[in-house]
């Protein structure tokens, strides 16, 4: 094992990668990210019970008619389109942080669900999609017997 003798002038001359980090995020904003050039994508969870599946998206500041919900071949997919709403063509936005544009996510589902009885219902922006699933794949519970 070879030993290497610190000195603390060293550490003062040459900075360490991450004091160089915290420099430039100082510098340029809390991250150091062109965040304009991500795309609007709608958190969503999914969860699963005894009898479905259910898939729930965030989807602020739309409505019904702009989100489309598909099943094809065993594919769930979740589309829309949220517009940028700046009526006043005199304001100067300074930042803009809320993201706008279409969006399409896509979940791959099991084959033993019933595809004819997935229920949708939207309500204060939030999107919830319930897939039931097969008798198949339904837990069921074993007893036990001793002898």
């Amino acid at each position: 094992m070879t030993l290497i003798r610190w000195n603390p002038a060293r550490q003062r001359m040459m900075p360490t990668i991450s004091e160089w980090d915290r420099l430039t995020s100082d510098f340029f904003g809390d991250r150091f990210e062109d965040t304009e050039l991500t795309d609007w994508t709608p958190a969503i969870d999914i969860a699963e019970n005894n009898d479905a599946f259910v898939v729930i998206a965030d989807l602020p500041g739309l409505t019904k008619k702009d989100i489309s919900i598909n099943i094809k071949e065993n594919m769930l997919t979740i589309g829309g389109e949220r517009n940028i709403d700046r009526k006043d063509e005199n304001i100067n936005y300074c930042r803009t942080e809320r993201r706008y544009g279409a969006f399409k996510r896509s979940f791959q589902l099991t084959d033993q669900i019933i595809a004819d009885k997935i229920t949708a219902s939207f309500k204060d922006g939030i999107l919830t999609i319930s897939v039931p699933k097969a008798e198949e794949i339904k837990p069921k519970e074993i007893e036990i017997k001793v002898s």
